[in-house]
């Protein structure tokens, strides 16, 4: 495959903290507009390589190329290709959803941020709500806020940490159209999850981390559930 048809690269990756060898070794190639599903249980390093990939740290060794940028030598062009999206939802819980996004606009620059700043929070569904203080705000409505505040940029590449985490149902399934939505639009996408049905439901490809290293990797179409299941405990119990 032509480094031109891929949008993240990662060779040889290793990361340590102190005596703890969090990635040992990753290999890993996402092409452009593919959705990746990263699994494994806590510990296996899934958020040390979101962060990585969200050049909030830096390798060891190996190298991380994203859009054609190395994360080591030019972490601010790589910061405005992506959006990041939590467990956190990293917003200001004292100001409202519209004065949150305005303000993550104004870091990126953007001009005339009150109607991109609009125009996003239609986008997630809390037209609504625009003006009401985030703290006042469903962790659901939170999230999706998140992802507005993750696209205020119209990043071509999304980074996704166990977005699913403490949502109920009802949110989990409205986050779930939304990254259908995010989807439909060419973004390249890469999460991790516990969730092995919604990872599949939505991935193109899955990949298996345990123990800091890609145990398992394919395209999702050539895997089915039961077996996917199976697969995944027999690798992470290694």
């Amino acid at each position: 495959m032509q480094s031109s048809e891929l949008d993240i690269i990662a060779e040889g990756v290793t990361k340590s903290f102190g005596n703890i060898q969090a990635l040992r070794g990753i290999d890993l190639k996402v092409k452009k507009g593919e959705f990746l599903t990263v699994f494994g249980p806590n510990g296996a390093g899934k958020t040390t390589l979101i962060k990585l990939l969200a050049t909030l740290t830096k390798p060891i060794s190996g190298n991380v190329i994203i859009a054609n940028h190395d994360i080591k030598k030019e972490p601010d062009k790589v910061r405005a290709l992506i959006g990041v999206i939590s467990h956190d939802p990293y917003l200001y819980e004292n100001l409202s959803a519209i004065e949150n996004i305005k303000f993550f606009a104004s870091l990126y620059g953007i001009p005339r941020s009150e109607g991109r700043s609009t125009e996003v929070i239609k986008q997630v569904g809390l037209e609504s709500r625009m003006h009401d203080l985030v703290r006042t705000f469903s962790r659901g409505m939170k999230q999706r806020l998140a992802v507005a505040r993750a696209i205020v940029h119209e990043p071509k590449i999304l980074i996704l940490d166990e977005p699913y985490t403490g949502l109920d149902q009802h949110g989990s399934r409205i986050f779930g159209d939304m990254l259908k939505w995010l989807k439909t639009q060419g973004r390249t996408i890469v999460m991790t999850t516990h969730n092995i049905s919604e990872g599949l439901e939505l991935s193109d490809g899955v990949a298996i981390l345990s123990a800091g290293r890609i145990a398992y990797y394919n395209e999702t179409n050539k895997v089915e559930f039961e077996e996917f299941k199976e697969i995944y405990f027999e690798k992470v119990n290694i």
